[in-house]
């Protein structure tokens, strides 16, 4: 079931489940976040992040 929620998204599920994480856990933004991940090589727009959140979150 979880992999049909991320089916046809560019990033793995790990990957956005963290982001979604980190912005609904932590007081951050999505800049936040995409300068956290940019940290970790995953390049990802802040409105990408925000898509996320609204969809997964």
């Amino acid at each position: 079931m979880d992999k049909d929620l991320y089916h046809r998204h560019r990033f793995p599920a790990e990957v956005i489940g963290h982001a979604v994480w980190l912005y609904h856990r932590f007081n951050l933004s999505f800049r936040d976040i995409e300068e956290l991940l940019a940290s970790r090589g995953v390049l990802v727009s802040n409105e990408t992040i925000r898509q996320w959140c609204l969809k997964f979150g």
